[in-house]
Order: structure tokens, then C-alpha cells, then sequence
């Protein structure tokens, strides 16, 4: 048998240890952050040989001048925005992104990358996804447990991902965590959106209690219109005014906008949300942080024509462009600042 040589073991010891990770630096603070959440209606190319679903086969682009068109209106919305972090909904793939980051560098000087990671709704083939100009650290994906499934307390969000940002020096980081979601469609869902909303919350709990800075993005598809808002609905659920613990309350950016009600999407509904952690409405004297300045929907960069398109169900192709509005969503773009 080997014998077992402890002075080997120690000089490797010794060795790793000479070589200390120095903290690293996390990208430069802008001057601004802007968060926007926009949910893009069927951002699908006019090649529909990668889709496999009789309904994302449908909705695609029916001619490359059409999808040019869709992909032009879109980044000149976003350049007129320049958000740092574009949270995304309604979006076909990853090739979708690729075009549209293009299309920012090209025509606007704008560098965008994107985040992406695909989703499970088969049905749809839809899928979320995210650009951003600087602070990404990390992205991915979350999955219920075996255990958390058969507890029927949660139901799958099958459209999401997670972001982490980090600006700021070594020693002196902000951080933010962004979970972007498309949640379960249709009035009659309430249920199901609920089980959602607490899965979101069950896997960003222990950031929210220990104050960290979170989000919660996305087209969540609420029934609740402000300033209504149902006690044992999915929005309430959301927020964590469910419980009588405040230390999971969120806050609803779409809340501070003055002269409510404020419709993000054109049938009059209010599904696009952005909810933040108190620290992120708080100036900490201490230290430079994160903290929300104002929130806007802008309705003004989605409308063509001479009015607002009233629907778009089977018909958005048939509208004439120069009336056509670009998406049935309209932007939620929340400002913070380092202060």
C-alpha cells in the first residue's frame, strides 16, 4: 500500500495558497440606469422553418418586407428609449435578438448584448429574453423541486429569466437582481397566476428579506387595473400584501405614475409591471446607491397612424403600416439614479 505523505499535500496547500484572487472591478456606473419591460407581440421573423407549432408557424412575419418593417420600427423605439437593461417578452428565439442588436449598431451606434436562455411554452414558442448595455454578471434559469411540484403551491413559469447586474468598484458594488416574466394569459387565470407569482417570490425570497436590490419584470397579466387591487388576486400575491410580513413587499413602479390609470397595453389593462424592493426607492446616506427617480409608459414610441389601433387579433399583417402600431404593448420604462 502507498504510503500516505502529509508534506506533499501541504506544499500543494501551500502553493494555491500563494495565488489570492484579487476582487475584480464590476463595469463603471452609468449615469443614469434606465429599466425598461416591453412586451414585443410576436417578435417572429418571416422564416418560419424553425418553428414546429401550427401557431408560431401563423404569426410569423408573412414576407421579409414586413418583418424589415417590424425589426425597423422596433429598434428606433428602443434607440429613442436607450435603456440600459430591455426586458423582453413575445420574442420567437435568440436569432431574433441577434437581428435586432444588429440592427441598434448599425443604424443607431447603440451596443447592445442579449440574454437569453429558451423556455419551455411549446405551444407558443414564445420566449423572454433581455438586452443590456453594461452590468450583466450572470443569467439563467430557475426549476421547482420535486418536492415544491407535488405541493400543487406553485406552477411552472415556463417564459422567464434571471439576471444579475453588477457596477461599481471592487469593495463598493451595487448589485441587482431581475427576474423577467411572462405569466399565464387570460382573465380566467387568476389561479394559475397566482401559484406563478408565488414561485417567483419563493425563489427570490431570501434576496428580498435580506433588503437586497431585486425586480420582478414583465407582462404578468394581471386583471387588476390601479387603484383597485383585489386582495386575494395575482397582483396582491405579487407584492406580498397576502401576507402580514412586510419584509416580502415589493413596490409597483407603475403606482408612482401620476394620473391613473396608466394602460400599458391597448385594450385598456394595465399587464406590464415592474416591482422593485424598498431599497431601491431609499437613498442610503452612506453610500452611492441605487434609487428610483421616475417611471413613464410610453405609448408615443408604439402608435402609428392617426389613432391608436383598438385590436390586433389575426389582423396585425392586414393593417396598413402607416397605421399599424407596433406591438398591442406599450413600453414601461422606470429611471434610477446613483445617488
Amino acid at each position: 500500500m502507498r504510503a500516505f505523505v502529509p508534506s506533499a499535500i501541504f506544499t500543494c496547500l501551500t502553493a494555491l495558497n500563494l495565488v489570492t484572487p484579487v476582487p475584480a472591478a464590476a463595469d463603471e456606473r452609468p449615469e443614469k440606469l434606465i429599466v425598461a419591460t416591453w412586451n414585443l407581440e410576436w417578435f417572429y421573423d418571416n422564416y418560419p422553418g424553425d418553428n414546429y407549432a401550427d401557431l408560431a408557424k401563423e404569426q410569423a412575419a408573412p414576407s421579409r418586407a414586413e418583418w424589415d418593417w417590424k425589426l425597423n420600427g422596433i429598434a428606433k423605439a428602443i434607440a429613442e428609449m436607450q435603456p440600459t437593461i430591455l426586458c423582453l417578452q413575445e420574442i420567437e428565439n435568440q436569432r431574433v435578438l441577434f437581428y435586432l442588436t444588429s440592427k441598434l449598431k448599425k443604424d443607431f451606434g447603440l451596443e447592445y448584448r442579449s440574454a437569453f436562455v429558451e423556455g419551455g411554452d411549446f405551444f407558443t414558442e414564445q420566449d423572454v429574453g433581455i438586452l443590456h448595455r453594461s452590468g450583466l454578471v450572470g443569467f439563467g434559469r430557475r426549476e421547482q423541486s420535486q418536492e415544491m411540484s407535488e405541493s400543487k403551491q406553485f406552477y411552472n413559469i415556463q417564459k422567464q429569466i434571471f439576471a444579475e447586474f453588477e457596477w461599481g468598484a471592487a469593495g463598493d458594488k451595487e448589485r441587482l437582481t431581475i427576474a423577467n416574466v411572462h405569466f399565464r394569459a387570460m382573465p380566467e387565470q387568476t389561479e394559475i397566476r397566482k401559484r406563478q407569482g408565488r414561485l417567483i417570490k419563493y425563489w427570490l425570497q431570501e434576496k428580498i428579506a435580506a433588503g437586497e436590490n431585486v425586480m420582478i419584470v414583465g407582462d404578468v397579466n394581471t386583471n387588476d387595473v390601479y387603484p383597485t387591487v383585489a386582495k386575494d388576486g395575482d397582483l396582491s400575491e405579487l407584492l406580498g400584501l397576502d401576507t402580514p410580513d412586510p419584509s416580502d413587499d415589493l413596490l409597483d413602479l407603475l403606482a408612482t405614475i401620476p394620473q391613473q390609470p396608466q394602460f400599458t397595453h391597448m385594450i385598456g389593462r394595465q399587464f406590464d409591471r415592474i416591482l422593485v424592493t424598498p431599497s431601491l426607492k431609499t437613498d442610503d446616506p452612506k453610500r452611492t446607491d441605487l434609487v428610483f427617480k421616475t417611471a413613464t409608459i410610453r405609448k408615443d414610441l408604439v402608435v402609428r397612424g392617426k389613432e391608436a389601433d383598438k385590436d390586433h387579433y389575426n389582423i396585425f399583417w392586414t393593417i396598413p403600416q402607416e397605421e399599424r402600431d407596433l406591438s398591442d404593448h406599450f413600453p414601461l420604462v422606470a429611471e434610477f439614479e446613483f445617488k
